[in-house]
């Protein structure tokens, strides 16, 4: 088969071969066998199941949380001529019918499913018609409680595998322990263990830890020493992504920030920026980052405390896509501990306060007891929290609580614009006109400027038909509506307001059954990952790369020579880096010197250690880089002075 699936590789995708571990994955599929795949992120997931559905009959069933990387992905199979559809809250319930059909009689050959949707009557109906060739499991992790973003709705896909008895399932993750890996392959009915294991090891990337109170004094410096690639700086703070952003502006460093609570057209602007390469920083809160695949990113800063090292590693792996050097930099202040403690608590509101929220949430609606199931509501947070006399905070963890025990799910706003189908025949469409001529004009710029609007939901822009026929926007919105009562095509509105989607019906608090074991299993496990934090950013006796592999249960790991910890053990041998940043200081005059300058005037040492070592000086304070990439002397003095 590797020469049929290499071929594919290279018909479509343009590779001349596969990646370490994906040829092994993508065999073992075509052989039929039930597969987890743990590859590090950037390690190319979606070849693994997208190759072999091209060469089997059928179609390939793709369950993913992530909305807009199963967006993108059906955007560029598209492109390359291959049929796939994306099925999410959020869709038009004719978009949703639509994919369904497409499905059942072979017009597709990949089909992306959010796991909320496996709940729903429609999808199982509609799953036992389906020639499914491969059950592929993206972010498999999310199906076990012992994972760090475990979701309830993921344990619904062992329920659809006897609809398909003869189907491999591919699971694939960046981030698994030892105890996940084993709940993966259990709770998706594996019919024996098959694991396919790339090391977490990243070479070319090197962790540093800086114990630091003015840390945006150290990112202001580090962001001047590179002069190639990009940056992503991590907070947890919506708002702070703003704050620095313009701070770094305002010191002559181009950034942009990024956030979930941004509306969707400035969130893309600012990200397409970034991307392009027009601006070299992005301040983002962790809603950015899935399905980026930018291979330049030189430095990712974490400036907060990450959640847990899951997270933490996902988040720097976006580092160094091009195996050249990269630097993931964590800086931590004497107060983050106490703040992630303090998260934790949070993050877990009493029991009875959660049923409290709940209950408010269905009067805010005006959701009767017993209805409500798939059906979306605009929520306000502020709005919310003032009304009830609720916290923001404590609102937001009760809603990932009860998101995460399957009750609800929650969405920023849909990013998707509107889209409409006209249902009508040809046949009807000139009718209709001349019955209802107001709306001739509409129809003849719908039809003669976005093509298979017959066929499929194409993308309308309701500012650009304003302008073609010559109404305002809310009289185009106004003639669409009315079309669609009239059945005479379907019309999806953008909507880029919060949502809630109850996926279940509402219930009354007295029969509201939040898991215990669950909550307090999570509660628990929340702790653990936090304890692992804090002592990942306190251990200053041994390797980052040897303590980060240890916890994915990689333990014959080496020092990696690179991070901080190994630099300063480096340094308390008096020879190799004391007598480097000796000359180093002895060089630098007053006046300052070019860095080629320097290299010049050291170029005894070796040039990785002195880098390292310049480096090493300027986050210190010792040494200053200028604006004009000129290396002077700092208000610090050197440590072995």
């Amino acid at each position: 088969m590797s020469a049929q699936t290499r071929s594919i590789l290279h018909r479509y995708w343009g590779y001349p071969g596969f990646r370490p571990l994906q040829e092994d994955i993508v065999d073992s599929v075509m052989a039929g066998k039930d597969t987890l795949a743990l590859l590090p992120t950037g390690g190319g997931k979606s070849i693994c199941f997208q190759v072999p559905t091209m060469a089997m009959e059928g179609l390939c069933l793709v369950v993913t949380p992530l909305i807009a990387l199963m967006k993108d992905q059906v955007v560029h199979l598209k492109e390359k001529g291959i049929a796939a559809a994306a099925v999410h809250s959020g869709l038009h319930p004719d978009e949703l019918e639509l994919a369904y059909n497409q499905a059942v009689y072979g017009r597709l050959k990949f089909l992306y499913v959010s796991p909320e949707r496996l709940q729903t009557r429609q999808f199982m109906e509609t799953v036992q018609r389906m020639k499914v060739c491969l059950l592929a499991v993206d972010e498999s992790h999310c199906i076990s409680q012992w994972g760090y973003d475990f979701r309830p709705p993921y344990l619904k896909i062992a329920d659809i595998r006897p609809y398909m008895p003869n189907t491999p399932v591919l699971a694939l993750t960046a981030t698994a322990t030892a105890r996940v890996v084993d709940d993966i392959q259990f709770r998706l009915g594996f019919k024996e263990e098959n694991v396919f294991r790339a090391s977490f090891e990243r070479d070319n990337l090197f962790y540093n830890v800086l114990h630091e109170a003015d840390k945006y004094g150290v990112l202001r410096r580090k962001l001047e020493m590179i002069k190639e690639g990009s940056v992503i700086v991590y907070v947890r703070n919506r708002k702070k992504t703003q704050i620095i952003a313009d701070w770094l502006n305002a010191v002559g460093l181009d950034a942009t920030y990024y956030h979930a609570g941004m509306d969707a057209r400035t969130r893309n602007e600012h990200q397409d920026l970034w991307m392009s390469g027009k601006i070299r920083t992005i301040v983002a809160t962790n809603a950015f980052g899935m399905g980026i695949d930018k291979p330049d990113v030189r430095l990712v800063v974490h400036l907060d405390l990450p959640d847990s090292l899951e997270a933490y590693f996902q988040e720097t792996g976006r580092a160094g896509r091009d195996s050249k050097p990269s630097e993931a930099l964590l800086l931590v202040s004497p107060a983050d501990i106490t703040k992630v403690k303090d998260s934790v608590v949070q993050s877990f509101p009493d029991l009875e306060r959660i049923k409290l929220i709940y209950n408010a949430l269905g009067n805010y609606f005006n959701i009767p007891v017993g209805s409500g199931a798939n059906c979306s509501y605009p929520l306000v947070l502020k709005d919310f929290s003032d009304r009830y006399g609720f916290s923001i905070l404590e609102v937001f963890h009760t809603l990932d609580i009860l998101e995460k025990e399957g009750f609800l799910l929650r969405s920023d706003g849909f990013d998707e614009p509107s889209r409409v189908m006209i249902k009508a025949s040809r046949d009807d469409i000139y009718g209709f006109q001349v019955n209802n001529p107001k709306y001739s004009e509409l129809i003849k710029c719908m039809l003669r400027s976005m093509p298979g609007v017959m066929t499929d939901f194409v993308k309308i822009n309701e500012e650009t038909i304003s302008r073609k026929i010559g109404q305002s926007v809310d009289i185009v919105i106004e003639q669409l509506k009315k079309l669609e009562e009239w059945h005479f095509l379907s019309y999806a509105q953008r909507d880029g307001k919060p949502q809630v989607i109850f996926l279940s019906e509402f219930v009354d608090t007295r029969h509201f059954n939040l898991s215990k074991e669950n909550y307090y299993n999570r509660k628990r496990d929340a702790e653990e990952r936090m304890k692992a934090v804090i002592g990942f950013v306190n251990n200053d006796a041994e390797c980052r790369n040897i303590q980060l592999l240890r916890y994915f249960d990689e333990k014959d790991a080496n020092p990696c020579g690179r991070c901080d910890v190994c630099l300063s053990k480096i340094r308390t041998k008096p020879v190799e880096y004391r007598t480097i940043e000796d000359q180093i200081i002895s060089v630098v005059s007053e006046d300052g010197i070019s860095l080629d300058g320097l290299m010049h005037q050291c170029a005894s040492h070796d040039t990785e250690r002195l880098i390292d070592a310049v480096r090493f000086l300027v986050d210190n304070g010792v040494l200053n880089l200028e604006t004009n990439g000129r290396i002077s002397r700092g208000n610090k003095k050197s440590r072995h002075s």
